[in-house]
């Protein structure tokens, strides 16, 4: 049985509404709403508190669900998210460097056409992190990490622990990339600076 079939029967055994429920587990109604229609999934502390309101363990409360987390977080979309990550960095090249060249050495057609292609860049770039991000929301990848985590016996601290190295090692690999494009960006202009200076 699934998490969301779980916590509606359980619901209706003890009598309660959703804004009961939701009163009881520190949430909106419209959370249990979403739960219960498989729009979102509960975090760890969620779970938790539903296990304890509920009466049952946390293995009982996502029995249904184990192997289908397990599925979802080997599988994570991985090629998927691969892809629009390395799409992402293409199009900030192309952003940074095509339509700066064409800007530059285009003359009033190159102007144009720079600025359409920076426009439509810079949409496409939203999109492909947008579309990243909609990925991992779908899978409720983050949370399925959690629950597995918790169910081979590791805290909560744990958890918290293994989120902040991975956001800490994100942020370090976001500085390094934006070290190494505004690197690349200074180079550039230098070298553009150069060549404007020997044509005076």
């Amino acid at each position: 049985m699934k998490l969301c079939e779980t916590i509606r029967r359980l619901r209706t055994e003890k009598g309660w509404s959703q804004e009961t429920l939701a009163e009881h587990a520190y949430v909106s109604r419209q959370t249990v709403s979403n739960w219960e229609t498989e729009k979102s999934y509960p975090d760890v502390h969620s779970l938790l508190i539903l296990s304890d309101l509920f009466g049952v363990s946390l293995d009982e409360l996502i029995k249904g669900d184990v192997e289908m987390m397990k599925s979802t977080v080997q599988n994570e979309d991985a090629g998927r998210l691969r892809k629009l990550r390395w799409l992402g960095l293409a199009e900030m090249f192309g952003l940074m460097f095509g339509a700066t060249l064409l800007v530059e050495y285009g003359g009033e057609i190159g102007t144009i056409l720079g600025c359409l292609l920076a426009g439509i860049l810079s949409v496409c770039i939203f999109m492909t992190f947008r579309g990243m991000e909609q990925i991992k929301q779908e899978n409720d990848i983050e949370t399925y990490r959690e629950v597995l985590a918790f169910q081979r016996g590791e805290t909560l601290d744990d958890i918290e622990k293994e989120r902040e190295r991975k956001k800490r090692k994100s942020q370090k690999t976001l500085l390094l990339f934006v070290s190494v494009l505004s690197g690349a960006m200074l180079l550039f202009c230098a070298v553009m600076l150069i060549l404007e200076c020997i044509r005076l």
